[in-house]
């Protein structure tokens, strides 16, 4: 290996730690039923405007 590889390896390297910790730093957290995504609401019949389970 001489002198170019071995500095085009050692760039390709800083850049790819840079991209990796601008990836964890901008990453956000995400609220779980945020937007009512969790639970359903039925809409129609005897149960209407009560929030839906999965028990039976």
């Amino acid at each position: 290996m001489n002198k170019f590889e071995f500095k085009n390896l050692v760039k390709d390297l800083k850049n790819s730690l840079k991209e990796k910790s601008f990836f964890k730093e901008l990453r956000k957290e995400v609220e779980t039923g945020a937007n009512g995504t969790q639970d359903y609401v039925l809409k129609k019949g005897i149960n209407k405007n009560k929030i839906a389970t999965t028990r039976q």
